[in-house]
């Protein structure tokens, strides 16, 4: 090549501005500081691309801007703008922010049904992605105008692992989480909402004609008697067309959930009367928490006493006789008795304790009296037996991938024979504010660190399904309310 055509060639490069070169020296420094956070260093080989879209640019990016074809500069626009956004909210949603959406009533009257709430991720430190392969705003699903199925690509799976936050959870704390339960769940999406180990046991309890195991068996009798009742369920669930297969999913593509967490690592935890208990100290109940009364009314609900006293729909459950089981918070309950040409004193609604965590155990537990038990914790070791093995053998077997069996009354993790177990991470016992009709802990059990989505910290819009547009969809003065101004 000549001198003349190297100094043509030369003087065609653009040169690097005094603007890119300040973005580069703002932008690379973030970039290297979020690669110390999360503790990555496999990002460092994306820095000399990094340095080239904003200086050299020796990669032609922008290739489409200098097109003759209007469409192809129109289209590449477009595809530009979109891929920038997905990227920019998938990266915003694993590691700062996300959006979740209440889907019941069980923290009412807290959080209510069709609060949309903004979710720190960074108050507990955010999870590296396990399954990072994932479309952008699903959680487990793609639409239905996508063609369903998985939303997520399994390989690469990462273990655990969770960066620094800002705290840690305490007891008092509204939590999102991922549903512990939800490993295993029933294809039909009719029976996804139900949790597959309860129906694995009900199942099998149906159709071999029996109820829970007596509490007065020996534990390895009742052990024998509820891997039967298991063995039976899982084998109708497994065969039966309706069910529509089973599914697993990983931790991070479970249900998320929102509950209240009443109990921490390495306490005690026990109700009593409604009242819980933690490490034999009586808790304070949230200002509107709610249990559930039997009402007779004298004549139908006003719409406007509906309206004024946040009773909803779904709140109400009638009988034959004309009764109606309804949660009451405390005030509530005061003022129902204060009218009785309105209605009947409410009445205290029966316990039930069909059920419970665990499902494996016979005990005489209730919702409302229950325990105690003790909350696992990172570096405790707990003394294992037959009888309080079903309490603590999800954690071993589950959530910390140990193989457990129980083997001529000895139990045997990896093969080894144990009589204690130290656990790998902390734990949390969760429940809701509307105690009664809230699917939490007292179901399902113990939710793992590793479970743990973020805190609640906003209500930036409350939709009542309840009403329509113009007379209550929108609840106004929900509009951008701080959680923690709420409880």
């Amino acid at each position: 090549m000549s001198p003349i055509s190297s100094k043509i060639l030369m003087d065609k490069k653009p040169k690097i501005t005094t603007r890119q070169w300040i973005t580069l020296g703002i932008v690379l420094p973030l970039y290297l500081l979020f690669l110390y956070w999360v503790e990555s260093w496999w990002g460092l080989l994306l820095v000399p691309f990094i340095i080239d879209f904003y200086t050299t640019r020796f990669i032609n990016w922008y290739w489409w801007r200098k097109s003759s074809s209007v469409v192809v500069r129109t289209l590449m626009g477009w595809v530009d703008a979109i891929v920038f956004a997905l990227v920019a909210i998938y990266f915003l949603n694993l590691y700062f922010f996300q959006n979740f959406v209440i889907p019941s009533s069980s923290l009412e009257k807290t959080l209510l049904t069709g609060d949309y709430l903004l979710v720190s991720k960074l108050s507990y430190g955010p999870r590296i992605p396990q399954t990072p392969l994932t479309m952008p705003l699903t959680q487990h699903n793609l639409p239905v105008w996508l063609g369903g199925g998985k939303s997520y690509v399994e390989w690469p799976k990462w273990d655990y692992r969770r960066v620094k936050g800002f705290g840690q959870v305490k007891p008092g704390d509204i939590v999102v989480f991922n549903y512990p339960s939800g490993d295993t769940v029933a294809n039909n999406v009719l029976l996804q909402k139900q949790d597959y180990y309860q129906l694995v046991y009900t199942t099998g309890a149906e159709a071999l004609g029996v109820n829970e195991p007596s509490d007065s068996l020996a534990p390895a009798v009742q052990r024998i008697a509820y891997e039967k009742i298991y063995a039976v369920g899982h084998s109708i669930l497994w065969s039966e067309p309706s069910v529509g297969g089973i599914i697993t999913r990983p931790v991070d593509r479970r249900e998320n959930y929102v509950k209240r967490c009443v109990g921490g690592p390495g306490q005690t935890l026990q109700i009593k009367n409604n009242v819980i208990y933690l490490d034999g100290k009586a808790q304070k109940q949230p200002k509107d928490v709610q249990f559930n009364y039997l009402v007779h009314f004298n004549q139908p609900l006003p719409p406007d006493f509906c309206k004024e006293n946040g009773i909803t729909a779904e709140d109400l459950e009638r009988n034959e006789a004309g009764t109606v089981t309804m949660p009451l918070t405390e005030d509530l309950r005061r003022k129902l008795e204060r009218m009785p040409e309105f209605c009947s004193k409410p009445v205290k609604a029966p316990s039930f304790g069909q059920w419970l965590f665990p499902l494996n155990m016979a005990k005489k537990w209730t919702v409302s009296d229950y325990g105690p038990l003790w909350i696992p914790k990172r570096g405790a070791t707990v003394q294992l037996t037959l009888a309080n093995l079903p309490m603590y053998e999800r954690c071993i077997a589950v959530y910390e991938n140990n193989r457990l069996e129980v083997n001529g009354g000895k139990i045997l993790i990896n093969g080894h024979a144990v009589d204690s177990y130290t656990f790998k991470m902390d734990y949390y016992w969760m429940m809701g504010d509307n105690r009664d009709n809230s699917a939490d802990s007292r179901f399902w059990g113990f939710v793992p660190e590793d479970h743990i989505v973020g805190k609640p910290l906003m209500v930036w819009i409350s939709l009542d399904e309840d009403y329509g547009w113009f007379d209550g969809w929108i609840r106004w003065n929900r509009f951008f309310k701080w959680v923690a101004d709420i409880k």
